[in-house]
């Protein structure tokens, strides 16, 4: 079976989706109408540009280009995790972003070399749509843990400064507070782990398998990405937790916040 073509207009009926939604925003109040007005406007004009981009870079054949690419796309997930985080007294970019480029490259690497085997591993087809997926599924994974971080250390700055003043290094102090973060990063792939298959069908098994691809086949690419996302939000919580908490501090185990 070939996959069936979808052309502009039958994009434009599913449009009607986001009408229901703005309704029941209107209806009940929730004042979500902008919004959604713009996320339809912005998913549009972003996929369409994206495509247009792909076409160009599938065809690059250089490490330099890709990686540089690929940076650029980590670049933009810590400017949003930034601004969803929204944490003025802590310089969160420059570690989230340092501490996402190092854990990810490493498991992109892993994945296109040692586990795909695609010749060569950067090869962009798989390079970029698979970082992408990556990025996408840590950025919230971080996002969630930074919020439960800075939320705790707040809420319980009285308890972390008693320690603190009874002998305890920032790292004692803090242990609970970080173990609870990384904690309710984790949780959302952890439950992606737990339902797939049951409650759904992951989008990259369900791309190729509209695309024609064998079952088996397709589902043995989703297990390498549902381990691998798994994988790259531990280490990205783990790591940029861990640098984050640091900051919280100053040389003199002081909390910042």
């Amino acid at each position: 079976m070939t996959l069936v073509d979808l052309s502009f207009g039958q994009l434009l009926l599913c449009v009607g989706f986001v009408c229901i939604a703005g309704v029941a925003s209107i209806v009940m109040k929730l004042r979500l109408e902008k919004d959604l007005f713009w996320g339809t406007i912005r998913t549009f004009a972003q996929l369409y540009l994206v495509g247009y981009v792909l076409q160009f870079v599938f065809r690059i054949n250089d490490l330099r280009i890709i990686v540089l690419l690929y940076t650029w796309m980590i670049f933009w997930a810590a400017q949003a995790i930034r601004s969803r985080v929204g944490e003025k007294a802590i310089p969160t970019f420059v570690p989230v972003f340092a501490s996402m480029v190092i854990s990810y490259m490493a498991v992109l690497w892993t994945v296109t070399a040692v586990i795909i085997r695609v010749d060569p591993w950067y090869a962009p087809q798989y390079f970029i749509p698979i970082g992408g997926m990556i990025i996408g599924n840590s950025m919230n994974a971080i996002a969630i843990a930074l919020d439960r971080l800075f939320g705790d250390l707040r809420k319980r700055r009285d308890e972390v400064e008693v320690m603190l003043c009874l002998g305890a290094t920032r790292e004692e102090a803090t242990a609970t507070m970080l173990g609870d973060a990384i904690r309710a990063g984790m949780i959302p792939s952890i439950n992606s782990l737990m339902t797939v298959g049951l409650v759904s069908l992951p989008g990259m098994m369900t791309g190729q398998i509209l695309a024609g691809a064998d079952p088996m086949t397709s589902i043995r690419y989703q297990i390498v990405v549902m381990l691998m996302l798994t994988a790259s939000a531990s280490l990205g919580c783990v790591a940029v937790g861990i640098v984050i908490r640091r900051l919280c501090f100053t040389q003199y185990h002081q909390l910042r916040l």
